[in-house]
């Protein structure tokens, strides 16, 4: 066998969700799909169509590919393996906030362990992609699916991945300007005051006991956050009044979506208000000069899935 070709498909993700910094991450019915084929030959051939395709890079600097490449290397089949031919399909907007880049780095190691028959089990590709994104708060919902909690214990990664007992619709906001995580990052303190430490602790921990018992009264003010939404605003117009908006029309409340510039507005599916949420959100961002179209979501229950899986002689 010289070819052996498969395909994934990976959620979007939004990390976070408002107290959860770099710990909480919910995998979205939003969808990026890529063809992986291993080649005995060398070089490597990238295609791209869909959302920022002409800014995805066709050749070594490739995320897809890099995450091939570490995957084999694991897996000590860098001589066995030395090409691919990779086509994405991508419906997730790039560097919006909503995971595109954890989506790259695991369609890669899931297609290349599909390959090699699944040589690594999910948590060790967790650590994988962990390793290579450098936190978790994207990649384990990628991978797993639904809500999950995350932590980082001298470089080990452990996910708890659950199904919220409430339900819950995802309208996301997408502005009309990328803004990168380096950018957001650089924003946030180096040090915090314990106040603020005390706050996202009891909020986060409120936000996941609410959502497991299904005690929606609970979720009023689970959303929100002292951490790094406060210092990230100055980046995107009018953040905290689309929040207020998102929650007058009939949400449970809005966060930024991961390092942004998204947000997302978490909705109980019994109101039925998403295009009052979408419509308040729009109107707000508006109010500050921003453009902004809704994704209107779901919970993926999933995370990444071998869609098909074909070989050639």
């Amino acid at each position: 066998m010289s070819e052996r070709t498969v395909r994934v498909r990976v959620p979007a993700t939004s990390a976070n969700l408002g107290p959860g910094f770099d710990a909480f991450g919910i995998a979205c019915t939003l969808y990026n799909e890529t063809t992986l084929t291993l080649t005995r030959a060398p070089g490597v051939e990238i295609t791209a169509r869909g959302e920022g395709a002409s800014h995805i890079p066709a050749d070594e600097r490739n995320i897809v590919w890099k995450s091939v490449r570490y995957l084999l290397e694991r897996a000590g089949c860098n001589d066995e393996f030395r090409g691919a031919k990779i086509h994405m399909n991508n419906r997730i907007p790039l560097s919006r906030g909503l995971g595109s880049s954890a989506t790259a780095i695991v369609a890669g190691l899931k297609a290349a362990n599909a390959i090699l028959d699944n040589r690594f089990n999910r948590h060790e590709l967790l650590q994988f992609a962990t390793d290579m994104e450098g936190h978790p708060d994207n990649v384990a919902p990628a991978i797993y699916g639904g809500f999950t909690v995350n932590t980082v214990t001298n470089g080990v990664v452990d996910c708890f991945s659950f199904l919220p007992r409430i339900f819950m619709r995802f309208v996301i906001m997408v502005p009309n300007f990328y803004l990168s995580t380096k950018s957001a990052r650089q924003v946030l303190p180096v040090e915090i005051p314990m106040k603020d430490a005390i706050f996202n602790i009891s909020h986060a921990g409120m936000m996941v006991a609410a959502l497991a018992r299904g005690a929606e009264k609970f979720l009023d003010h689970a959303f929100e956050d002292a951490l790094h939404q406060n210092y990230r605003a100055e980046l995107i117009p009018g953040m905290f009044d689309v929040f207020a908006a998102a929650k007058r029309a009939g949400a449970y409340g809005a966060a930024l979506s991961g390092a942004g510039p998204c947000l997302i507005a978490f909705v109980p599916e019994r109101r039925r208000c998403t295009d009052a949420v979408a419509d308040a959100m729009r109107s707000a961002f508006r109010d500050h000069g921003v453009q902004a179209r809704p994704l209107f979501l779901r919970l993926d229950t999933k995370g990444a899935r071998i869609v098909n899986d074909r070989s050639a002689n």
